[in-house]
């Protein structure tokens, strides 16, 4: 029987073999795979912002954790032959929890990023957004970690500040009272830290776009899709006007508010401000801007001006 040389190709009978970066060996003539299941013996690594980093072995890091340990006590209710725990029990177990806890944290800025990730999925998830976002605003978070903008303000406030910023990134529009609501901070803070954080970090986040909260205010305010509509179509007969030194929020109230008066679904300015996070000053001003804008009637909207005078 003849015997095979494993070192010559089956394919071409070349000898000539290189190794693939997955660890592959392949023919440099033919380009025949010799071995796909060859265990890769390197070490793992991770890649950061700052380049390639040696220090992480194992599950691929994690924007919402503060290090990267694969292991972690769970919470104990019951034990390994399916009983419950007695309180005692349940106490040391969660008494060793707390120490590895603990334990994972090295120094102050760990400390801070544990303190500020439990709160960032705290919010987001109060707020129902998508994980996607919430890793967005992990991610400009730990920038500003990096970049030591965290001193002299609160954790509250910049975990706040990255989601808005987040939220805004993604098209995905949320007031700052949105944000200030399920935060230990006001809006004013939020906002400040908002721009400081865009400042620095020499983002450019883009114009929020009043026909994005048409959608979202009208379920709010529980109008139907003929309001919803007419509304867009508002916000687009005006077009860049819409944007000049006016916050889309209340160029947006002031739409919905325009057009239920025009659909026979009213809804008061106080209703209307609320949903939008703005004054009722605002809606009103706007409002009157938008009716001259489009020549309706100020006090009976369903009508034009020529029609008025008539």
């Amino acid at each position: 029987m003849e015997e095979i040389d494993i070192q010559k190709c089956v394919e071409c009978g070349s000898n000539n073999w290189e190794t693939n970066h997955d660890a592959s060996v392949s023919c440099i003539d033919c380009g025949l795979v010799r071995d796909e299941m060859i265990l890769d013996h390197r070490p793992s690594v991770s890649y950061t912002e700052d380049g390639k980093s040696n220090e992480h072995h194992g599950r691929p890091t994690n924007e919402f954790e503060h290090e990267s340990m694969t292991t972690e006590i769970s919470p104990a209710y019951k034990g390994g032959d399916g009983s419950s725990l007695s309180s005692k029990e349940r106490q040391k177990w969660g008494r060793l929890r707390f120490l590895d806890n603990r334990g994972r944290i090295r120094d102050g800025k760990e400390r801070n990023l544990a303190t500020a990730l439990t709160e960032l999925k705290r919010i987001s998830s109060n707020m129902g957004l998508p994980n996607s976002i919430a890793k967005d605003g992990a991610s400009l978070y730990r920038k500003a970690v990096a970049k030591k903008l965290i001193r002299g303000r609160s954790i509250e406030g910049v975990v706040a500040a990255s989601l808005y910023m987040a939220c805004r990134m993604n098209q995905n529009p949320r007031t700052l009272d949105d944000i200030g609501k399920h935060s230990r901070t006001g809006r004013k803070e939020i906002g400040r830290t908002y721009r400081f954080l865009a400042s620095e970090l020499k983002i450019n986040v883009p114009l929020a776009d009043p026909e994005s909260y048409i959608p979202r205010f009208c379920s709010m305010l529980g109008l139907n899709f003929d309001v919803q509509r007419e509304a867009l179509q508002i916000i687009q007969s005006i077009g860049d006007m819409a944007m000049v030194s006016r916050g889309p929020t209340g160029i947006a109230g002031a739409a919905i508010y325009l057009s239920a008066k025009r659909n026979s679904h009213e809804r008061t300015q106080s209703d209307v401000a609320k949903v939008a996070g703005v004054t009722e000053v605002t809606i009103r001003n706007r409002y009157k801007e938008l009716c001259e804008s489009l020549n309706y009637d100020y006090s009976n909207p369903k009508k034009s001006l020529s029609e008025s005078e008539e």
